[in-house]
């Protein structure tokens, strides 16, 4: 490979990191701006959406830079997952074109993928390489978290160089790999332990996406019932009407009939005299 091209592309990947960094963080100050201060109020904002997804992005930031910046910064490698920086990207330019946007999970399924595998891949089988690239004291200040001490280097040169005399060499070394195994068990633990509270944070918000919609259903559900009550207090007067009105009816044959009874007695003899003057 071309020591050129490859300083190239590491200075590219390099500044892709922090530029996709820059960007996330005016993506979110432009949402935070437009959301409200009171915790119960974004809940049912329109960005509430945009800010979950930009926090969960945030969190993803912050892990691939305590995996592979420490290293960066010693110019022992650069930023490798490429691909990780686009999928941000993508993810963020999707909520500043959306005003709908989909679930948290939904959206950085993909991101969480190759970030992982990435980190895992970073760690596995990379991190063991530079290791042995960098002297005993800086790999354990690096993986503890701590500053390098200076003078050290040279005081552990001196015993170098008397470890032959000194009985108290084979001490140093255990003490050393057990600083060295403590600092990768330490790294491994921070990631797992932000990876879980994601994993809480992302739970939790599902939880309150579940009793927003089950206080919609249940506020469906009431209007629906006053409805069907409603309908049976309009069914039963309309049945109370058709039952009133048939009974009116029943009544005016009744009387209407009793009259035509007793026309017809009075009519008899006047048809009787009728046909007697004819003769």
């Amino acid at each position: 490979v071309c020591k050129r091209m490859d300083l190239v592309c590491q200075r590219m990947l390099n500044q892709g990191f922090l530029k996709v960094e820059r960007y996330h963080n005016l993506c979110q100050k432009q949402v935070k701006a437009q959301l409200p201060r009171r915790e119960s109020e974004r809940r049912n904002h329109s960005l509430a959406r945009h800010a979950d997804i930009l926090a969960a992005v945030e969190t993803r930031l912050s892990l691939l830079n305590m995996t592979f910046m420490k290293y960066v910064d010693s110019n022992l490698c650069c930023f490798i997952p490429g691909k990780v920086i686009d999928e941000i990207y993508r993810v963020l330019r999707y909520v500043n074109s959306t005003r709908a946007p989909q679930r948290a999970h939904e959206v950085l399924q993909e991101l969480r993928d190759i970030s992982s595998m990435a980190m895992e891949y970073f760690d596995e089988k990379i991190v063991p390489v530079l290791k042995r690239k960098i002297p005993g004291s800086d790999v354990s200040g690096r993986l503890l978290g701590t500053a390098p001490v200076p003078g050290t280097s040279a005081a552990l040169t001196t015993m170098q160089l008397f470890s032959k005399q000194n009985p108290l060499r084979q001490d140093i070394t255990k003490l050393q790999q057990q600083v060295k195994t403590n600092g990768t068990g330490m790294t491994a633990l921070k990631r797992e332990i932000s990876e879980l509270r994601i994993k809480v944070q992302e739970q939790q918000k599902q939880l309150q996406d579940q009793d927003q919609k089950l206080l919609e259903q249940t506020q469906i559900i009431g209007e629906q019932n006053a409805r069907l009550a409603e309908l049976e207090r309009k069914l039963r007067e309309v049945m109370e009407s058709t039952v009133g009105n048939s009974s009116g009816s029943g009544s005016n044959e009744q009387s209407s009939g009793k009259r035509r009874k007793a026309v017809e007695p009075t009519d008899c003899p006047r048809k009787s005299k009728r046909l007697r003057n004819r003769k």
